[in-house]
């Protein structure tokens, strides 16, 4: 089925825009598919160095250039529950090359930060540029040039969108991304949202808050609410880099561990030495892009892939605007009801059809392009499949319901539960914005409110904790951007915020730091750009100023008279506290170089 026409010219100005820069990178990726990555370009010195700690079977292997090796990055750690079922993958990867008639090596790992570890801890200001290291870690692990084809060990926050990056830089490799699924279904979303703000308003202590957030986060695999770890997820596979179905089968079972087998048997398969190559920067095209989008806004997905995919986009030669994003917007319905935007978590949204009957949907309906090419090989249509087990353990592919399993998870497109996606983009005198409504009640998608003035978010909870919140206000929270301290994410005032717009109050956020997929209920301006220290006219917000957001225009208005916020100085509070400690005084480089939320916020490229 042809695209609608919304998707076709979103495509077609994105194609154009990147003529020239998408060129000039095919012509780096077909480069270095001529130069070749084998064994062969090594001297006998490097390639004895490349395979020393191999088995005798192995060296034997890799000493000529017919077995394809499979360089594996593993973003494996103990620390993180989502990260951790990833310790025996490099075994079972390499058990299946060899069954394959391969070889695989792990060719490095990469650092894994835990957001909800660090929330509101100095370590959170490393969190956005974490992303970045990953892809340095990730080129430095495939520098060896002893690889076939790549197998990506990742799945939260910023660990994806790194590994992408990378892999997108070495674009004559094929790219395999192996997902670990999420943790079971645990206390409730919504409960434990609950408790958190009886917590804030001091109705219950310490003890009663960990044992909810225990109950919640209770065992190896990703956590169950739809913010950016799963939202990752979700791009992944709508992007065609995961196996049909496989993002959301949860660890330990039979079925995660054959989807692992499978995954390696089709690094194996796309390579130069097969003949289904398929390198991962001919595949990612400006098509694969705009799908990916559309998954984000059909779903109500994390904020943070507005800053992400721009810069993904970016090392692939395709040039991606916040435009782009707000016009798919407009033309794709959200389908999907997952905490924060619904009760279900994302183990309710698998049983309910998940991927399979999602993409499905947007097939059928004309809002995803078909005729791309993926690791699966098929197009996109092989990812209306999901997987079982047959008899002998192995995995094979059905079609997944055409009718979803739970009409309050799922939707159709006929009847969804928004016409357009979760996310805004913002516009005004104040700059431009991200602002998630699909967990935001219409009627609060216009708010107008006097402006109250932070420079941490912990002064939002001391104000709140002193009853001097309990009125209609708009939260300006500025000094937050990636130059200013790392763009940490901002959730402890959170709760506080709920509390007062569940008094009654008209309560909205607007700043230059950034929230992620667990944005919730209070209508937010996040990513305000230009940030404060960047020249953004945030820095001249007062208290008392009226701030108009309307996330149904898109606009974001500080409604002060130009001459008078000419004749204002813009605050210039201390941030030398953001420079050392917990590590940030090594990022200071990182915090000079970064670009714009708008460009992708990153410092490398």
């Amino acid at each position: 089925m042809d695209v609608t026409a919304c998707i076709g010219d979103v495509t077609n100005k994105l194609i154009e825009r990147s003529r020239e820069s998408r060129k000039n990178y095919l012509k780096r990726v077909e480069e270095q598919i001529t130069k070749g990555p084998h064994r062969g370009a090594l001297s006998c010195g490097n390639l004895a160095h490349g395979f020393a700690a191999c088995g005798q079977g192995d060296k034997q292997a890799l000493a000529g250039d017919v077995v394809p090796n499979i360089g594996i990055v593993t973003a494996y750690n103990d620390m993180l529950s989502a990260h951790q079922p990833y310790e025996d993958y490099p075994d079972l990867i390499k058990e299946a090359a060899r069954k394959a008639g391969g070889v695989a090596q792990v060719a490095g790992g990469v650092p894994a930060m835990c957001d909800g570890v660090t929330q509101g801890q100095p370590g959170m200001e490393l969190s956005l540029f974490s992303r970045d290291v990953i892809a340095a870690s990730t080129a430095i692990a495939l520098s060896h040039n002893m690889f076939d084809s790549a197998m990506f060990l990742g799945i939260c926050d910023k660990i994806v969108p790194g590994l992408v990056m990378a892999a997108l830089t070495f674009g004559h490799l094929p790219a395999v991304f192996v997902p670990a699924g999420p943790m079971p279904s645990g206390l409730p979303n919504n409960e434990k949202s609950r408790i958190r703000q009886l917590f804030a308003e001091g109705k219950v202590g310490r003890e009663e808050l960990l044992d909810a957030e225990s109950k919640s986060y209770h065992s190896p695999g990703t956590c169950t609410f739809y913010g950016t770890a799963n939202s990752n997820q979700m791009l992944m596979e709508i992007m065609g880099l995961h196996l049909p179905g496989a993002s959301f089968v949860n660890p330990g079972t039979p079925l995660r561990e054959a989807l692992t087998r499978a995954a390696t048997k089709r690094a194996l398969a796309i390579t130069a030495l097969g003949n289904e190559f398929t390198p991962v920067g001919r595949m990612v095209d400006e098509k694969v892009i705009v799908n990916g989008i559309v998954g984000l806004h059909a779903t109500g997905g994390s904020t943070n892939h507005t800053m992400h995919l721009v810069a993904m986009a970016k090392c692939a030669g395709i040039d991606l605007r916040w435009e782009d994003i707000a016009d798919l917007a407009e033309c794709v319905p959200l389908l999907a009801r997952v905490y924060p935007n619904g009760l279900a978590d994302v183990n309710h949204f698998h049983a309910a059809g998940g991927m399979g009957y999602l993409i499905g949907q947007l097939l059928d309906n004309g809002l995803l392009h078909e005729d791309v090419q993926t690791i699966w090989g098929e197009g996109l249509s092989g990812y209306r499949n999901e997987p079982k087990l047959d008899e002998n353990g192995e995995v094979t592919w059905e079609r997944a319901p055409d009718i979803a399993g739970n009409d309050k998870i799922l939707a159709t497109v006929d009847k969804p539960f928004a016409p357009n996606g979760g996310l805004k983009m913002l516009q005004g005198n104040l700059g431009r914005a991200v602002c998630k409504i699909s967990a935001v009640k219409e009627e609060r998608h216009i708010l107008e409110a006097p402006a109250i003035v932070f420079h941490d978010q912990f002064e939002i909870v001391d104000a709140f904790k002193a009853g001097k919140l309990d009125r209609d206000f708009v939260a300006v929270l500025r000094f937050q951007g990636p130059k200013a301290n790392g763009m940490p994410e901002l959730h402890k005032m959170v709760p506080p915020l709920g509390v007062l717009q569940d008094r009654g109050f008209k309560v909205a956020l607007v700043t230059d730091g950034r929230m992620s997929g667990a944005s919730g209920k209070v209508p937010s301006a996040i990513h305000v750009t230009p940030e404060a220290v960047d020249g953004g006219l945030i820095a001249k917000v007062e208290d008392g100023d009226m701030v108009r957001l309307d996330a149904k225009a898109g606009s974001l208005e500080l409604l002060v008279s130009e001459e008078e916020l000419a004749a204002r100085h813009p605050a210039k509070p201390d941030l030398s506290k953001n420079d050392f400690g917990m590590g940030r005084e090594l990022f200071h480089g990182m915090r000079q170089l970064v670009t714009n939320p708008a460009e992708g916020a990153s410092a490398v490229v």
